[in-house]
């Protein structure tokens, strides 16, 4: 069996894969990645974050004192190495990164980033220099061979990234990030679970965490005020500006428009007789534009900065395409447009395209690669 090292959060997915891997026979060294902050953590789950107005505070996501408590006496029950490394600035680029998209008037995904930047960059650095072969996390996804019936050896058959067993808990999206050529040194042990399954087996294993909540989604600032996070880290802007209607009629002002996102309902601070929705958001005029759910969607997208997971990307082909993290895949056609760059081609409107998150196609089950929308 190899050596792996295992990104530990403290919860329950991260610590009944610390005691699958362990059964299994690997030799495991759980790893804590700390923020170096106090008041924000970082995000380990999944979807592009919402604004939520004047939200009360809510428990912490991942990265807190007390869920490395957790991890680590998840690592001292199982009799495995544990280390708790600061990745203060690792994160610190992280929340550049959101700071400049929200101030650009987009929607950033910063779990994507973590995955890119932390868990399979930073991570697998750490693996290499304490002679793991690979790196590990709780995360709902599968690496697995291309084909069943492939005569070459484990170590030689090609491998793709897939879907999680669990539909409702599928991490997939978050990891179309993730370099190829590291697929073959990525483990991801409850991906062949369902939740509940793996509830039960930290149960059965007698894991602190085995009831533990899952981290909240929005998991990157604890009070979920995100306007005054970035007030904290970037100073007071001046992004005020009118709400508009789809003609662009005034019907309103906003106090930043750093605090909305495409769809959004809730928290426009207008009311009208039937529901209204985030349509467009325009920073260069400090406009937001607002219409009803049919001027939601969108039948086209356009996408840069792209990773592909599959060898020989044809230059147009079919599949379904994801746009953000709970979003039911849609059938659509995909044209390269240049080297960095693709077109998007819906064969029914979706509601909801935001740029600034990520597009990720399937084949089935298995992620293809995927891009930044614009």
């Amino acid at each position: 069996m190899a050596r792996v090292v295992l990104a530990m959060s403290g919860g329950v997915d991260s610590s009944a894969a610390a005691y699958l891997l362990r059964e299994q026979g690997h030799e495991v060294i759980g790893l804590f990645m700390r923020s170096g902050a106090t008041e924000e953590t970082a995000c380990a789950t999944g979807a592009g974050l919402l604004p939520i107005v004047n939200a009360p505070a809510r428990k912490q996501g991942c990265c807190s004192a007390s869920d490395a408590a957790d991890a680590r006496r998840v690592a001292d029950a199982l009799d495995i190495p544990f280390h708790a490394l600061n990745f203060a600035d690792a994160f610190g680029r992280i929340k550049d990164y959101f700071a400049d998209e929200y101030l650009a008037g987009r929607t950033p995904n910063p779990c994507v980033m973590c995955n890119n930047w932390l868990k399979f960059g930073r991570l697998w650095e750490f693996a290499q220099q304490v002679g793991a072969e690979f790196v590990a996390s709780g995360h709902y996804a599968q690496v697995r061979p291309l084909s069943d019936y492939d005569p070459r050896s484990a170590a030689e058959a090609p491998l793709g990234l897939f879907r999680g067993h669990d539909p409702s808990k599928d991490q997939s999206y978050v990891l179309f990030g993730v370099r190829r050529e590291l697929l073959r040194h990525l483990l991801y042990p409850v991906g062949g679970f369902t939740k509940p399954e793996i509830r039960e087996l930290a149960k059965r294993a007698g894991l602190r965490t085995a009831e533990k909540p899952d981290s909240q989604e929005i998991c990157f600032i604890p009070d979920n005020d995100y306007g005054a996070f970035l007030d904290r880290y970037r100073g007071s802007q001046e992004t005020a500006g009118d709400l508009v209607d789809t003609s662009g009629t005034v019907v309103g002002t906003h106090r930043g428009y750093q605090h909305f996102t495409i769809g959004q309902r809730r928290g426009l601070g207008v009311t009208f007789g039937e529901p209204r929705f985030v349509i467009r958001i325009e920073p260069e005029s400090r406009r937001v534009v607002l219409g009803k759910k049919e001027d939601l969607g969108r039948r086209q997208l356009t996408a840069d900065r792209l990773n592909w997971l599959m060898d020989d990307v044809p230059h147009r082909f079919r599949c379904t395409a994801q746009i953000r993290y709970q979003h039911t895949p849609a059938a659509c056609d995909v044209e390269l447009t240049g080297d960095d760059e693709l077109r998007v081609d819906f064969d029914t409107p979706q509601s909801g395209v935001a740029p600034g998150q990520a597009v990720v196609f399937y084949d089935s089950d298995r992620v293809l690669g995927g891009g930044w929308i614009r």
